[in-house]
C-alpha cells in the first residue's frame, strides 16, 4: 500500500518523506504561487488556473488571493462559492464545500492531524480526516476547521471560531471550541 493509499484509507501515513506526496505538494504550491501573483484584473487566467488547482468546481466561484492548498485534487467546490483573502486548505483528505458558501478572510481548513506520540510524529507520520461544509454556510473571518468536521446546511460560524466537532443545520455557532448559540429561523428579516 502506498503512502497516498494509506492516507486515503484514513491510516497513519508518511507525509514528510514520501517522494510522490512531496512531488504533488510542490506542483500544487507552484500553481498556488502563480495564482496568487496574477493581477485581479486578469480574471480569465485566474479562473483557468483555479480550475487547474482545484479538483472539482462549479461555474461561479471566486477565491481572492492569497490562496494555498496542499494537493488541490481533494477539494470540491459547489456553485456560488466566495472565499475572501488568505484561504488555506490542507487537503490531505477530501474537503467538500456545498453551494452558496461564503468564507471570510484568514480562514483555514485542516484535514491533517498528527499523533500524540512524539516518536510517531517525529517519523513524519500523520493522518487525514475529511471536512464537509454544507449548502448556504457563512464562515466569518479567522475561522479554523479541524480534521473530520462537518458543518450543516444554512449555518453561520462566527468570526474567530475553532470548529473541533460537527455543527448541525440551521444554527449560529461561535467560540473556541465552537459551540451552537442559537437556532436560525426561516425569517429573512432576522439579524444575528
Amino acid at each position: 500500500m502506498t503512502e497516498k493509499e494509506k492516507c486515503a484509507a484514513g491510516l497513519l501515513y508518511d507525509a514528510n518523506y514520501d517522494k510522490q506526496l512531496i512531488s504533488e505538494r510542490i506542483a500544487c504550491k507552484d500553481l498556488c504561487l502563480e495564482y496568487n501573483q496574477l493581477k485581479n484584473s486578469d480574471a480569465g487566467n485566474r479562473n483557468k488556473l483555479i480550475r487547474k488547482i482545484i479538483g472539482s468546481t462549479k461555474e461561479n466561484i471566486c477565491i481572492e488571493p492569497s490562496f494555498w492548498c496542499d494537493y488541490g485534487y481533494n477539494i470540491e467546490i459547489g456553485e456560488d462559492f466566495y472565499a475572501n483573502h488568505n484561504l488555506i486548505i490542507l487537503d490531505c483528505a477530501k474537503v467538500r464545500f456545498g453551494n452558496h458558501v461564503f468564507i471570510g478572510p484568514n480562514c483555514s481548513f485542516y484535514t491533517a492531524g498528527h499523533p500524540l506520540d512524539a516518536e510517531q510524529r517525529n517519523k513524519g507520520l500523520e493522518y487525514a480526516r475529511p471536512i464537509t461544509i454544507g449548502d448556504n454556510v457563512w464562515l466569518g473571518g479567522n475561522v479554523v476547521v479541524l480534521p473530520g468536521v462537518s458543518i450543516g446546511n444554512n449555518t453561520v460560524i462566527g468570526a474567530g471560531s475553532v470548529v473541533t466537532k460537527d455543527i448541525p443545520d440551521h444554527v449560529v455557532a461561535v467560540g473556541n471550541p465552537c459551540k451552537v448559540i442559537k437556532s436560525i429561523e426561516h425569517n429573512h428579516n432576522q439579524n444575528i
